[in-house]
């Protein structure tokens, strides 16, 4: 348990001792103090004080400390416990972390947090469950608890499910439930099973064209739909039925609130990129709501998406007229989230060569593209110059390419882009992420991403490719800026997962050290915050969390079992572990 005492209780045994070791640790015979600042006893101040700690700061400067003061929302020392001392007044607090491994603040810079904890999806079925037949129970008592919802809207289950099953989906589903609109997002979120109610709503029949960056699947020898859409085509279908009202947007408030801070907070998380921000359901407004009643307890940064199928003078005057990037708020706008192509696992992920197995009846097929490599330039020059940075989903090696040679063409050195997710990567395109400064995002939590499971894929795209899966190690080796993230609710929100299994993913494996600043520093540069958090250093915001291990001395199997301790923002607490 961590001491907190006041200075009156404490400072009658220190103040004798304070001039003399703050002396000392400003002189430099103390290699853990920061000698930024040269504050006499005189004048100095702090609101907190953390002892007794082992403080890993991630400044290489300094990379361990013991001690450090903090004056309202600002780290004013970081060193010494005797240095700490001279920082003490009678206002002063201070936490004696008894041992503790003390962290900057983790950033997960992919995340879904509206989404992903919204009670507009009214049920959720079994990814590991083979048979589609037997999703009927959970799908009838959903349309028995919702009687008068236009939409079922679901999720969870598996594509293959799906694939596999002896009926066509659309007439599986028809059965269970055929006076409501039923839509399902497959677990991935690059698929949707839907019924002849959704499909009759969203005006999709024999004769509708695939969209762009999307796939209408047919029922066998027929060009009539079998109830999955892929990628783009369900995403469609989708924003129909999530078309914004009082309702949803109270359950979009209350589930962000009430669900995912708290996790965030819990799990030592201070700053978020949001992945894919679905402004035309009114998702912004979810974001500006939590600000406006102080309910945040997170830095925020908003990735707005960008719509395929939205006429591009009309997208890129409305993102940029959305534009928000207050220095004083915890809340911005000012990224957008683009596709380049789809997922590996269900053969749209673009690739350089074709598919061994295509799941979606293309011919030769390669993969699909949201946007084009032209399109994507053009983007990215005109809302660059706004004071956007680019979130691009980039899976296959093709689309990797395409992504990179968009941001060559259409980006300058202004920008703080990143490509996300990285499966399948060239190897002649891994030194272009540090030459055009573009950061490489992983998501490692996930058990689908460990070697164990790449063979896989093999079926998909043979064992040459499907080797080395979500190269880390590779992209390091070759300069490229790393982060890591979750594509929660896709993987574990629990940044601690993610770090064991960056780890231990032999031969993909990082460093502790490479694995800790791809959730703190480096994440902090792309959310372009390095010079406020990422690091615990003297003028820095108070951003921490305490832990219940020193990562560095356990086994590298047990880091999934860190348990955090508190969690500070802006030198307040926003969890404390009971």
């Amino acid at each position: 348990m961590l001491l907190s005492i006041s200075k009156r209780q404490w400072l009658s045994l220190t103040q004798l001792i304070a001039t003399t070791m703050l002396l000392s640790a400003c002189s430099g015979s103390d290699t853990h103090s920061n000698q930024a600042f040269d504050v006499s006893p005189t004048t100095a101040k702090a609101s907190q004080v953390f002892e007794n700690g082992k403080i890993y700061t991630l400044n290489p400067q300094q990379r361990w400390a013991e001690a450090m003061a903090i004056e309202g929302d600002t780290i004013v020392y970081v060193g010494s416990n005797d240095g700490a001392r001279a920082f003490v007044d009678d206002r002063t607090m201070i936490t004696d972390l008894q041992g503790s491994m003390v962290l900057p603040g983790l950033h997960d810079v992919h995340t879904h947090p509206i989404e992903s904890a919204s009670d507009n999806t009214l049920f959720t079925l079994d990814d590991q469950q083979p048979d589609a037949e037997r999703f009927a129970a959970a799908i009838t008592q959903a349309a028995d608890d919702n009687p008068h919802a236009k939409w079922l809207i679901g999720y969870g289950h598996s594509l293959w499910t799906l694939l596999q099953a002896e009926r066509e989906p659309i007439d599986i589903l028809d059965d269970i439930v055929r006076d409501q609109a039923v839509i399902i997002m497959e677990q991935t979120s690059h698929s949707m099973w839907v019924n002849s109610k959704a499909l009759a709503l969203a005006g999709i029949d024999s004769n509708s064209d695939d969209p762009i960056g999307g796939k209408i699947l047919r029922k066998a020898n027929s060009s009539r739909p079998n109830g999955i859409l892929i990628d783009n085509a369900g995403n469609l279908v989708m924003d129909i039925a999530m078309q914004p009202n009082t309702q949803t947007q109270k359950r979009d408030y209350d589930g962000l609130v009430n669900y995912t801070l708290p996790q965030l907070a819990k799990f030592g998380i201070t700053s978020i990129s949001d992945a894919r921000s679905f402004w035309r359901r009114d998702d912004h407004l979810t974001w500006l709501k939590a600000r406006d009643n102080h309910q945040l307890t997170v830095r925020v940064n908003v990735g707005l998406w960008a719509y395929p199928s939205l006429d591009d003078e009309t997208q890129l005057a409305a993102l940029s007229a959305l534009y928000s990037n207050d220095p004083n708020s915890l809340l911005k706008f000012n990224q957008i989230k683009v596709y380049s192509d789809g997922l590996l696992s269900n053969t749209t992920a673009a690739m350089h060569e074709p598919y061994n197995t295509d799941l979606i009846g293309l011919s030769d097929n390669r993969g699909l593209n949201y946007f084009s490599e032209t399109r994507l330039a053009r983007y990215i020059k005109t809302l660059e110059a706004v004071g956007f940075d680019f979130h691009i989903h980039a899976i296959g090696d093709r689309g990797i390419h395409q992504a990179l040679n968009a941001i060559e063409q259409g980006g300058s050195d202004k920008g703080r882009h990143r490509l996300t997710h990285l499966e399948v990567v060239d190897p002649t395109d891994l030194p272009r992420f540090a030459e055009l400064n573009v950061s490489a995002d992983a998501q490692v939590a996930g058990d689908f991403t460990n070697p164990e499971h790449w063979a896989e894929n093999d079926a998909l795209i043979g064992p040459n490719r499907a080797d080395n899966l979500v190269p880390i190690k590779s992209l390091v080796a070759a300069g490229a800026r790393l982060t890591l993230s979750s594509d929660w609710n896709v993987s574990p929100l629990n940044p601690f997962v993610g770090l064991q299994n960056a780890l231990t993913r032999d031969p993909q494996a990082v460093s502790l050290e490479q694995a800790l600043r791809a959730y703190t520093i480096n994440g902090a540069y792309v959310m372009r915050q390095q010079d406020k958090v990422g690091s615990i250093e003297v003028g820095k915001l108070a951003d921490f969390i305490v832990i219940d291990r020193n990562l560095f001395e356990v086994d590298k199997n047990t880091i999934a079992q860190t348990k955090v301790l508190m969690t500070y923002l802006n030198g307040k607490p926003v969890y404390r572990r009971h």
